[in-house]
């Protein structure tokens, strides 16, 4: 019997902090990604499952060009674990111990951490109502919804709720309408956030288009702006999330995030 030829598309799985990726190399061409693609490969019954799909473009300034998809189908401007993962994967590749990665945040400086980690520069937060985007002029350190939260930008918007204990919060049950709120036009990611420390917080989030994750790497950037412009922490924080613990440096030149990745398996997708 002759052997059918690969028609299917080959994808990388990865995770960081078991926030999860499939990721398509479409640097030399290929099939491109649509809504219905993306919403399909998410699918973790009838797809691969993933909570964001990350696409490889070339870019002559950068090692890489990343578009990001929910698993909803929906775009979305950035993606701090799946930046991160695809940075140690470049640099692995290449040998190279520094790089730059375009997303809808500009050019965003990589390293390597040491000790298997990787740190990625998101950029500078947004923290203007326009900018976050919210749907009138509020202020963003004191939003008018019940819960006191913080409005932050990383690219995406982020709504930030210091709590007393977050484990205990209904994700399940809050996030979903909190994603919606009519002051956020482009919905929002929703993060539950206690101090357990000096300069220590333990994290929860519900990420707009996907649901509950285990990790955010730009929710893990919004928690600590907001809570360092709250007063609650200094401007460099350690986050326990569900699926591990990450750190966060909010500097001059922006918010830098290091943390450990994992690339899990290679495959084919014939969807």
């Amino acid at each position: 019997m002759t052997a059918r030829p690969d028609t299917g598309r080959p994808f990388m799985k990865m995770h960081g902090l078991g926030n999860d990726f499939v990721v398509i190399d479409l640097r030399e061409g290929g099939a491109p990604v649509t809504e219905d693609v993306a919403r399909a490969l998410g699918d973790r019954h009838r797809g691969v499952g993933f909570d964001q799909l990350a696409v490889m473009h070339s870019d002559p300034e950068a090692a890489v060009r990343l578009v990001f998809y929910n698993a909803d189908g929906s775009l979305s401007a950035a993606c701090g674990n799946a930046t991160r993962c695809i940075a140690r994967h470049l640099m692995d590749e290449t040998g190279q111990g520094a790089l730059r990665i375009r997303t809808e945040r500009g050019l965003l400086a990589c390293e390597d951490a040491g000790h298997g980690m990787t740190r990625v520069n998101m950029g500078q937060p947004d923290t203007e109502w326009r900018a976050v985007p919210l749907s009138r002029e509020v202020d963003t350190l004191h939003l008018p919804i019940e819960g006191d939260p913080v409005a932050t930008g990383m690219g995406n918007p982020h709504c930030t709720f210091f709590v007393e204990d977050a484990e205990a919060v209904d994700l399940a049950r809050r996030g979903p309408v909190l994603e919606n709120h009519l002051l956020f036009p482009e919905r929002t990611n929703v993060q539950f956030a206690s101090v357990t420390g000096r300069d220590r917080l333990r994290m929860r989030v519900w990420e707009r288009g996907t649901g509950i994750t285990l990790a955010s790497g730009s929710s893990s950037c919004a928690v600590a702006v907001a809570a360092a412009r709250r007063g609650l922490t200094g401007r460099t924080v350690t986050l326990d999330l569900d699926g591990g613990r990450i750190e966060i440096d909010w500097r001059d030149d922006g918010v830098w995030m290091t943390g450990p990745t994992a690339h899990v398996f290679d495959g084919v997708w014939r969807g």
